[in-house]
Parts: structure tokens; C-alpha cells; sequence
């Protein structure tokens, strides 16, 4: 259940994209125009398409490994595949930051808004640093403790200053919490430290002048509206933009929507005085829901937290394993046949979503999935997948060729 992501930042392959492109723009394809996709009007960018109107999220240097899948794609007369990976590794995604020091992360951070300023295009920081994230699985890391997570935190704000940036502010951290993986003490040590940890980072990062921070719920397969909006408030929603959810998952953009809508009605319902338990979660019916908001909730959309969900990789929806035939079938874990959803936007259409994003890196893995067996080779795929924030050619090529809207059409 648990989404792995990227925690590096890798540098610019700058001289093959630009062979990638020179070959790519003499052939009969193209990267599918955002407003073809979506009518309404989807920030996008890509190897061919570039939204020339409104406000834009900034596409950030891709992994090296997409630049060279591509060429090696060209040179062996797969064109339009090559075209599908250059669009979909030049569409704005997350920045990833992790691993780094906070001199290192400092001056990251301002390159990147820098970089974007001069774009005029906003980007997307994934923070992902916290003390024991990702309950020490694939994706284990983090700061080692509560002291040398805040400053790495101040560096990060020193590096963004007053130029704006999207935060997404550690994935997993409120959804999986050290209580949850039984690495806490009976006291609840640990967990009390991520709760004033994540608050920390509110507090440091929402008072920027142009950053606006979301916290973690999960996904909507995962935890209940119940019991999320707690863990949202004890981890400093209130003073933060909104909150987050699908980040590395596959739920589609309606299960998304109607998730976030229903996180920020109850939220708006317990400022209020109200129980979070008294809310309908995402398994009411959409009409009784409704009919409670109605009449326990009148807050306007103005004051309510917002949110915004993750379409990297929701073009399919979730993958339904075979029946009966894993014992942990780990359907986070680079499931088969995915493909890209929606590209993302600053502009949804929703007064509570402030945008549909690519926060997962498309095209890099989830990890080794063994889904219950010995291994070491991935059951579903009869390979060994790589490690996780590798950049997993086989699955990339999935992505594009069952992207749900298309990520190329025909001239």
C-alpha cells in the first residue's frame, strides 16, 4: 500500500534532448496538444505543446535515463515511442529533495525558483526528508532526527525566499506514521516528533510570501476521511494552504476530486465544532454526502482548505491484482499496464482544487516488488524491477502507450 518515490535530483540532459528532438520533430508525430486532452484549458508542456496563456507549472531538468531510452528508442526506428518519452519526461512534474544537505538543498531550491521565475512558471517542490519516512521500507531515509530535519527545512525556505513554489511536504508522513508500522515506543515518541516535525515545516514555509504548502492524506484507498482529517489537524492543516492525496497512486481523477472535497468538508466541519467522526467518508453515497454537507457545513470554498491530487500515473486507475493469487499483491508497487492521466494544471475547475499534478516522476519505479514470494524477479513481470527512483524503461513505455487522455497523436 505504500507508494515509493524518487529522492534525488538529477542534472540536466540537455545535449541528448536536443538530438532526441531534432530527430523527433522531422517525424510524423506529435505530443497531443493539453487543450485537445482536456477542455478545461490544462497547463501542459511538452516536447511540442507549450500553454501559451495563464499560469504555468514549471518542467524541471527530467532524469538522464528518459533523454536516453529515447535516443537509444530513435536509433533502433522506434520514433513515436521516443516521442512519447521525450513529451511525457517534458511535462511539468515534482522536484524531488530528499537526500541532500541543507547547503545542497539550499542552493537547489534557488535555482529551481530562479530558473522558474524566469520562466514565469511555478514549480512543484516534493519534500521528503522527514525522521523515518516510509517506516524504513524501500524508500527508508530521512533526517536523522528532529534537529537536523528543521534545518534542513530552513534551508529549504532560505532557497525558495519570496519566489513562488508549490510544496507537496513529505509524502506519507501523516498517511504512514511510526505508530502505524510498529516503530514507536508505548509512550509514542516517535510519532508525537513527526506530528511537531510536519508542523515545523508549516510554520516555516506557509509565511513565504509566494509558497503555498500541502500536507499528506494518502489516497482514498487508504485511510478514511475519518480518520485522516485528525491526523491533518494535529499536523498544522489549519495553518498550511490545503493538503495533498493519489501521490504515487493510481486513483483516478474523479475518486481524487470527490476525496478532496470530502476531506475539506470535514475539516471546515470540525473548525466549526464539529466530529470528524460524524462526517461521510469517500464509501457514503455521493448523494448522501451531499445532503449531510448541506446541512452541517456552510463554510464558502473561500475558507475552506484546498487540495490538490496527483495524475502521474491514474490513466488506467488502480491495477485489480488476479484473484486469489498473491499473498501480498503490493498493487502500489509497479503495477502492470498503467498509464499517464491528465496532464497537470493550475486550472481545474474545482473552487477547492488548485491543481492536478505529476508529483510522482513518471517512468521511475516503485521498488522491487516480490508481491509475497521468494523472488527475486517481480511476478507480474517475470524481471527483476529496479530499484526504487530507478528509471524502469519498461514501465515507461507503459505509461505512454495507455496514457488515459493520449500523450501523442497523429500530424
Amino acid at each position: 500500500m505504500r507508494p515509493i518515490r524518487r529522492t534525488r535530483c538529477v542534472p540536466a540532459g540537455l545535449a541528448a534532448l536536443s538530438v532526441v528532438l531534432a530527430s523527433l520533430l522531422t517525424g510524423p508525430v506529435a505530443a497531443a496538444p493539453a487543450a485537445a486532452a482536456e477542455p478545461a484549458s490544462t497547463v501542459a508542456e511538452s516536447a511540442s505543446a507549450t500553454e501559451s496563456r495563464g499560469p504555468r507549472l514549471y518542467v524541471p531538468d527530467a532524469n538522464p535515463d528518459a533523454y536516453s531510452q529515447a535516443l537509444d528508442l530513435v536509433r533502433a526506428g522506434r520514433d513515436r515511442e521516443a516521442a512519447g518519452i521525450v513529451a511525457m519526461a517534458t511535462t511539468p512534474q515534482a522536484v524531488w529533495y530528499g537526500d541532500q544537505s541543507p547547503a545542497e538543498v539550499e542552493g537547489l531550491a534557488r535555482d529551481i525558483v530562479r530558473d522558474a521565475d524566469r520562466d514565469d512558471a511555478t514549480p512543484v517542490f516534493a519534500l521528503y526528508n522527514v525522521p523515518g519516512r516510509d517506516c524504513s521500507n524501500y524508500s527508508a531515509g530521512g533526517a536523522a532526527n528532529t534537529a537536523e530535519y528543521k534545518a534542513w527545512i530552513d534551508a529549504v525556505a532560505r532557497g525558495i525566499g519570496h519566489r513562488d513554489a508549490i510544496v507537496v511536504l513529505e509524502p506519507d508522513s501523516l498517511a504512514l506514521l511510526p505508530a502505524d508500522c510498529g516503530q514507536d515506543d508505548a509512550e509514542g515518541t516517535l510519532t508525537a516528533a513527526r506530528y511537531a516535525e510536519v508542523n515545523y515545516a508549516v510554520d516555516k514555509l506557509e509565511p513565504l510570501s509566494g509558497t503555498r504548502v500541502y500536507l499528506d492524506t494518502g489516497h482514498p484507498g487508504w485511510h478514511s476521511v475519518n480518520s485522516i482529517v485528525p491526523r491533518l489537524v494535529k499536523g498544522g492543516v489549519t495553518r498550511a494552504t490545503g493538503f495533498f492525496t493519489n501521490a504515487s497512486n493510481y486513483n483516478t481523477d474523479d475518486v481524487n476530486s470527490w476525496y478532496g472535497k470530502l476531506i475539506s468538508s470535514c475539516l471546515a466541519h470540525v473548525a466549526e465544532g464539529g466530529d470528524s467522526a460524524e462526517c461521510p467518508n469517500q464509501w457514503w453515497s455521493r448523494a448522501d454526502a451531499e445532503a449531510w454537507f448541506d446541512e452541517n457545513v456552510d463554510t464558502p470554498a473561500a475558507r475552506m482548505k484546498h487540495f490538490v491530487t496527483d495524475s502521474s500515473r491514474n490513466g488506467q486507475g488502480p491495477w485489480t491484482p488476479p484473484a486469489g493469487k498473491y499473498t501480498d499483491p503490493q498493487d502500489w508497487c509497479n503495477p502492470p499496464d498503467r498509464g499517464l492521466g491528465a496532464r497537470p494544471t493550475l486550472r481545474t475547475g474545482d473552487p477547492l482544487q488548485d491543481a492536478r499534478l505529476w508529483i510522482k516522476i513518471p517512468g521511475e519505479s516503485d521498488g522491487l516488488c516480490l508481491r509475497g514470494t521468494v523472488g527475486p524477479e517481480d511476478p507480474e513481470r517475470g524481471m527483476v524491477d529496479p530499484h526504487a527512483g530507478d528509471w524502469f524503461p519498461e514501465q515507461a513505455l507503459e505509461l505512454v502507450r495507455f496514457a488515459n487522455p493520449p500523450l501523442l497523436t497523429e500530424e
